[in-house]
Formats: C-alpha cells, sequence, structure tokens
C-alpha cells in the first residue's frame, strides 16, 4: 500500500527553523521527522513512499538523494570517485518525490499526485505528526467498515480542529476549531482513490469541501487512537518531541 506524506507546507508557526528548511527536515533525535513518519510506516512494512513537495523541496530531494553518505560511514576513492559503505544503516523503502507547488492547498497537493497513486487504496498522512498507531489495525478497521475515508482521530491539547464522532461514523468535521469534545484529526488516513474526485481543483484545502463533503455521504469513518500522538506545529512541540526522544520515542 503507498503511504502518501503531505511535505511542501509553509510551516509559518515553526519559523525558527523553516526559514532555511521545510517543516518535514526539522529534526528529532538528530533526524528529520519525515525519516521518523517513514519509520512508523515501515514498521508495518508499507515502504512505497511518495511525497508532495512544495516550499523548500530541494531541500527534501537532497537528503534522499544523499541518504546513504549522510547515515552510513563509507570510504572514498578520489582517483576514480568509488564508495564503499561501511556498517549500512539502509532504509528499505521506495521514495518518489513530486514538486507539487509552493503555495498549493493540501487539497491539491493530492490531486497532483493522482497518476502517482493510481487505482488503490492508499495511506495518508501530514509531514509533522508523530504517533505510536498500530498502522495495521488502521487498514484493518479501514477494510471493516468499506467507507471511503478512514480518520485517525486523537486526543491532544485543544487548539485542533474537532471530530464529532456517532458509533465510529464521523458527523462533524470541524478544522482548527476550538476543541469541544475532545478528537480531532490526526492525520494517518486510509483513502480510497474514488475520494480524489471530491477535490475540485488545486486551490482546495483537504480539510474544508472533500473532507466536509466525504463526511455529508457519510463516507467519513474516524478510527479514534488513544496512545501517544503529538504533532510538531510550534517550538514548544519541537522541544518536547526532541526531550522524549532522548529516552524513549513511542512512535518507534
Amino acid at each position: 500500500m503507498k503511504v502518501v506524506i503531505l511535505a511542501g507546507g509553509l510551516g509559518t508557526r515553526l519559523s525558527e527553523f523553516t526559514e532555511h528548511i521545510p517543516k518535514p527536515m526539522v529534526r528529532i533525535g538528530g533526524k528529520p521527522i519525515l525519516w521518523h513518519i517513514m519509520q512508523i510506516y515501515s514498521k508495518y512494512n508499507h515502504n512505497d513512499f511518495i511525497f508532495a513537495l512544495g516550499y523548500k523541496g530541494h531541500v527534501v530531494r537532497d537528503y534522499f538523494l544523499n541518504y546513504n553518505a549522510l547515515h552510513t560511514d563509507f570510504s572514498l576513492d578520489l582517483s576514480n570517485g568509488s564508495i564503499q559503505y561501511h556498517k549500512t544503516n539502509k532504509l528499505s523503502a521506495r521514495v518518489t518525490l513530486i514538486d507539487t507547488g509552493e503555495l498549493t492547498m493540501t487539497g491539491g497537493r493530492l490531486l497532483r499526485l493522482r497518476e502517482y497513486i493510481g487505482q488503490e487504496t492508499f495511506l495518508l498522512t501530514y509531514g509533522d505528526g508523530l504517533s505510536n498507531i498500530n498502522i495495521e489495525d488502521l487498514v484493518s478497521f479501514h477494510r471493516s467498515h468499506q467507507k471511503m475515508v478512514t480518520v485517525t482521530a486523537v486526543r491532544p491539547p485543544a487548539r485542533f480542529g474537532e471530530l464529532k464522532i456517532n458509533n465510529g461514523t464521523v458527523s462533524n468535521f470541524i478544522e482548527k476549531n476550538q476543541l469541544n469534545e475532545g478528537w480531532i484529526n490526526g492525520g494517518f488516513f486510509v483513502v480510497e482513490p474514488r475520494f480524489l474526485d471530491m477535490i475540485e481543483d488545486e486551490t482546495v484545502m483537504l480539510e474544508r469541501q472533500p473532507l466536509e463533503a466525504a463526511t455529508s455521504a457519510g463516507e467519513l469513518m474516524a478510527y479514534q487512537h488513544t496512545g501517544f500522538w503529538q504533532c510538531m506545529d510550534t517550538k514548544r512541540d519541537y522541544d518536547f518531541l526532541n526531550k522524549i526522544a532522548e529516552s524513549s520515542a513511542p512512535w518507534l
């Protein structure tokens, strides 16, 4: 199953870092948060990644083009350019990096990936959230209800979009309002490709018209995750994630 990661936003609320690099490349425990997100999926053998790049996408491209050199000891023969890697630390993954535009909205980014996603169910998440979610259980839940979209609902601080849930079905999707009842959009979606038909054009935010339309059609289900979840939205979030990464990273 392909994994789509939205990695092209401006990250303005983390401007201490994103003036120079895109948010997914901000480091947690010495590695980009994007690397940590990939590990969450790789743990469950989902290793075919598609990155929707935008703002400073060249930094992400350079990272993966030089991945072995950055993560592995090596010997370089300067006379012929040959490289011998030592104690390889390979990431068993295939990555597809697509420029989806610097100012494109989240729905538009997904729409631009249509030809790469194909006609199979796919996984989707944001490039700034970590969780100890069981991806296998998430996918099993999605297959059990046979609806168009599953969103992972989590319980973090009250500064994100609110989900109202009745017997597992999302009855209301309100992005970034004050939290009233405790469940919010935590990313980690499972999506049927026909959902892309609900995205009108590249100016559309995923969290607005498309997911609201899926909600109205009774096609959005919530997988309620009560374990660890944390996004990296601010410097405070960055500090918190790096602090817990020093001892044990619950998402790995």
